[in-house]
Order: C-alpha cells, then sequence, then structure tokens
C-alpha cells in the first residue's frame, strides 16, 4: 500500500511540479521563489493526500494562496523600505504612474482574484474552475467579468489620473 502511494505521489509530481513551478514563476518573477512555493504546496498535498480528492486542483489553489501570501510578503517589505528611504517622500506615487498587472490582480478581492489566477494564469478551463471553486460556471464567468472589468478601470485610471 505505502509503494503504490508513494509511486503515485512520485508519478504526480513528474507529471505536474515542472508546471505548477513555471506557473508560480510567472506570477512571483523569481524562480527560487517560485520553486519554493512549488514545493510548499506538494508537502501540503502530502501531508492530506489520503483526503485529497483533486490532487491537481488542490496544488494549484494552495500556490494560489501562498503566492497571494508572497504578494502581501512583498508589498510589506516595500512599505517598509519606502518608508526607510527619502525617496519615498518626494515621489509618494510612483506605483500610479507605472502600473502593474500583477499588483491590478493582487488587489482584487479573494472572490475574483482566485478565478483570474486559476484561469488566465494557470491555463484551466472554466468547468474545471467551477469545480475547485465550488461554484457554478455561471458564477465563474460573472466573477470573471467582474474582475476584468474592474481591472480595466483601475489600468485606465493609473494610465491617466484624469479619469
Amino acid at each position: 500500500m505505502k509503494r503504490s502511494r508513494d509511486r503515485a505521489a512520485s508519478e504526480l509530481f513528474a507529471a505536474l511540479y515542472p508546471r505548477l513551478a513555471g506557473w508560480c514563476r510567472r506570477l512571483v518573477d523569481d524562480d527560487e521563489t517560485a520553486h519554493e512555493i512549488a514545493s510548499e504546496a506538494f508537502t501540503r498535498l502530502w501531508a492530506r493526500w489520503t483526503s485529497v480528492e483533486e490532487p491537481r486542483g488542490f496544488l494549484y489553489v494552495t500556490a494560489a494562496n501562498l503566492v497571494r501570501d508572497h504578494w502581501r510578503k512583498v508589498e510589506r517589505e516595500r512599505r517598509a523600505m519606502r518608508r526607510a528611504t527619502t525617496e519615498a517622500a518626494v515621489h509618494p506615487h510612483t506605483e500610479q504612474s507605472d502600473p502593474s498587472v500583477r499588483l491590478l490582480v493582487q488587489s482584487l478581492p479573494e472572490r475574483l482574484r482566485v478565478p483570474i489566477l486559476l484561469h488566465y494564469y494557470a491555463d484551466m478551463p472554466i468547468r474545471e474552475v467551477s469545480v475547485l471553486t465550488g461554484r457554478k460556471e455561471g458564477t465563474v464567468k460573472a466573477d470573471l467579468h467582474a474582475a476584468r472589468e474592474l481591472l480595466r478601470v483601475h489600468l485606465r485610471r493609473s494610465l491617466d489620473p484624469t479619469l
């Protein structure tokens, strides 16, 4: 039993780790951090191996949560650095003049952020996002639409503060 469990986990790791790590890499923009996140997602899956029905979905949702935590940590560090430097006093709104889609996605409410991450960044079809989030397909489509609209508004405001 243990050998078949180990073999199944090993095969799953070989099949999914490269893509999961690549997905994380696009989100965090750092190889080492991406591998740490992907490895942690697998570690958490392994700890719950017998109770997880959909390992791929578990991995991506876990990784999305870890990416969110990473973004929060980076933002806290960025704010601390801004406070510690005199340049922050001279240019307090530099982020607004250089919008980052990643920061805009990060700013979305979780209800909208998770479907965006799974559908657009992990290339999951709406049906799979629906299953993983426990929402109806129509709800996922509506959430994706609402998220795109919010991103569009934020991006326009970032590019043209007169709006």
